[in-house]
C-alpha cells in the first residue's frame, strides 16, 4: 500500500473511496454537493458513535462516514481503531485507493494514528497460502489535510512498515527462521553495520549462560550486533537488547504440548529490536543505537543443559539453571553484559520473558521494570503516544533475594511461585547493575492481541515504542 500526504481536498482527489469522520455534536465538515452525507446522519443511517460506519455514493466514488465519538477522547489510539474499522469496510467495497480526510483541529498523534491503523489492519501474512480467498489489497492511502503533514505521515509510515516486518519475522515458522536465518536477515539491513558471532565465538567470548541455552539444538546460536550511528562515534549510545529464541520447547523442562506451536513467537523481542533500528536508520534519526540480539533455539537433546547445572555468565556470575524453560533471562544476561562492555550509556531490553506478566497485565500492557525513574517516565510517555502501553512493576531487594542461588551466586528461577515477572527482572537487574536500564516483558502483548487493527498472530509490539523512545532522546 502506497501512502501519501496531500493538501488537496479529499473530495477532489482521485481516490475511489473517501473516509470522512464525524464527532459527536458536529456536522459533516465537507459534504457532497447535494448534502447527502449530512442527510445520512440526520436520518440515523450514519451515526457519530465511535466505530460506526455508513456508506454513501456520490458520482463515481464512495464515501465512508466514520463515527469518531467524543472529540475530547479522540487520540492516537482511537484514530488507529477508527482507521482499522474504516479499512475493513473499504475492503468489502472493493476499494483500490482510500483517502482519509483528516478531521479539523486534531493533533499530530491522530494523523499518525490514521496511517498506523490503516497499515496495521492492512497487514497480511499469507506467504504459505497462495490461493487465499482474501479480497484484493488496497493499493494506496491518501491523507488529506489543510496543512502539510508529510513528515508526520512519513514517520508513521516508516515505523509501521517496520512493525509489520517484525510481524513477518515472528510469524515465520521456526523451521525456516533459524538463528542463522535471522542473522542473515539482519545483515541485509540498510544504513547500519551488522556483526554476527556464531555459537563457537559466543562460547569463546565467555557467554556461558547464552551458550548453555543453545547447546541443546543442532542449530548454531547467533549474537547479532547492529550499530546505527546517527550522530557519530564517541557520542552517547542507547542499547537495545532483544531476546530472539526462535523456538522454545522449554528444553528438558519441556512445555506442555497444547500451545507449544506458539513458541515461534519467542523471538518477538529480537525482531522488535532489529526492525526498530532499521526504522531509525531509514528516518535518519540523530541518535546512536547499539542493538544486541541473542538468537538461539531452546531444545531438549543429549547435549542440552540440565536442571541443576551451573554455568558462568560473561561477567563471571555463576548461575544454577534449575529450570531450563527460564532460558530467556540466561540469553539476556550475557547480551546485557556485552552491551555494557561496548559502551552503551543506557539499556532497554525487550523479551517475551514470563507467563506471569500475562496473568498480571493481560494483553493491554507490557510489564516495565527499571532502576531509573527517568527511563520509566520516558517509556510510559512514549507508550501512550504509540498505543503500546507499559505498566511499571516494582523492583525491590525482597525480590532480588529470590534469585540468590543455593550452590551458585544466582538461580534462574525461584523455589517460591510468586512475582515471577519481577523475579525474572531482578535476575536481569543483577547484570544491569545501577546504570540506567529498563526491562520490557512483552509476553502478553507480542501475539494474538485482540484489537481492531490486529489479526491473530504476531503484533510487532515494541517497534514503534522503541522508535519513539530513540526519537525523544534525539530531541
Amino acid at each position: 500500500m502506497q501512502v501519501k500526504a496531500t493538501t488537496t481536498a479529499a473530495l477532489d482527489t482521485d481516490a475511489d473511496t473517501i473516509v470522512i469522520g464525524v464527532f459527536d455534536g458536529e456536522r459533516v465538515a465537507h459534504d457532497l454537493a447535494d448534502g447527502t452525507l449530512q442527510a445520512l446522519l440526520d436520518s440515523g443511517e450514519a451515526r457519530t458513535t465511535f466505530k460506526h460506519v455508513a456508506v454513501a455514493h456520490g458520482g463515481n466514488r464512495r464515501v465512508v462516514l466514520a463515527g469518531l465519538g467524543d472529540r475530547a477522547r479522540f487520540d492516537g489510539e482511537r484514530a488507529r481503531i477508527a482507521a482499522a474499522v474504516a479499512l475493513r469496510r473499504a475492503r468489502e467495497l472493493g476499494t483500490r485507493t482510500l483517502c482519509w480526510e483528516v478531521p479539523h483541529h486534531v493533533e499530530n498523534d491522530v494523523i499518525a494514528g490514521l496511517v498506523e491503523g490503516t497499515l496495521l489492519r492492512g497487514y497480511r501474512f499469507d506467504r504459505y497460502k497462495p490461493d487465499s480467498p482474501e479480497p484484493p489489497s488496497i493499493e494506496g492511502l491518501l491523507v488529506s489535510a489543510h496543512h502539510d503533514v508529510r513528515e508526520v505521515v512519513r514517520v508513521a509510515e516508516v515505523a509501521t512498515r517496520a512493525q509489520n516486518r517484525a510481524r513477518d519475522l515472528a510469524n515465520t515458522p521456526a523451521n525456516e527462521l533459524t538463528p542463522s536465518g535471522l542473522a542473515q536477515y539482519a545483515r541485509g539491513l540498510d544504513g547500519v553495520t551488522v556483526d554476527v558471532l556464531d555459537e563457537d565465538q559466543i562460547r569463546m567470548a565467555g557467554m556461558g549462560a547464552f551458550a548453555a541455552v543453545a547447546q541443546g539444538s543442532e542449530q548454531s546460536a547467533r549474537l547479532i550486533r547492529i550499530d546505527y550511528r546517527g550522530i557519530g562515534y564517541g557520542q552517547p549510545t542507547l542499547g537495545l537488547i532483544g531476546k530472539a529464541v526462535t523456538f522454545d520447547s522449554g528444553g528438558l523442562s519441556i512445555k506442555p504440548a497444547g500451545r507449544m506451536h506458539e513458541m515461534k513467537f519467542d523471538m518477538s523481542g529480537g525482531s522488535a529490536v532489529i526492525e526498530a533500528i532499521a526504522a531509525l536508520a531509514e528516518l535518519a534519526v540523530p541518535v546512536n543505537v547499539l542493538g544486541v540480539v541473542g538468537a538461539t533455539e531452546n531444545l531438549p537433546s543429549g547435549r542440552a543443559v540440565k536442571p541443576g547445572d551451573i554455568v558462568r555468565a560473561l561477567d563471571g556470575t555463576t548461575i544454577e539453571v534449575n529450570n531450563t524453560d527460564a532460558e530467556g533471562r540466561l540469553v539476556l544476561a550475557d547480551c546485557i553484559s556485552y552491551a555494557w562492555g561496548e559502551g552503551c550509556e543506557r539499556l532497554i531490553d525487550i523479551a517475551t520473558l514470563t507467563g506471569g506478566v500475562v496473568v498480571a497485565l493481560g494483553s493491554a500492557h507490557a510489564g516495565l521494570m527499571t532502576n531509573d525513574d527517568g527511563l520509566a517516565s520516558l517509556l510510559a510517555d512514549c507508550g501512550r503516544r504509540t498505543g503500546e502501553l507499559v505498566w511499571r512493576l516494582p523492583l525491590h531487594e525482597a525480590y532480588a533475594e529470590l534469585v540468590k542461588g543455593r550452590y551458585a551466586q544466582l538461580t534462574n528461577v525461584s523455589d517460591r511461585r510468586e512475582a515471577s515477572s519481577i523475579v525474572g527482572a531482578e535476575f536481569l537487574h543483577h547484570f544491569a547493575g545501577e546504570r540506567p536500564w529498563a526491562h520490557l516483558d512483552i509476553a502478553g502483548t507480542a501475539y494474538d492481541v485482540r484489537k481492531p487493527y490486529f489479526d491473530r498472530g504476531a503484533t510487532g509490539f515494541g517497534v514503534r515504542l522503541l522508535v519513539e523512545v530513540a526519537r525523544s532522546l534525539a530531541g
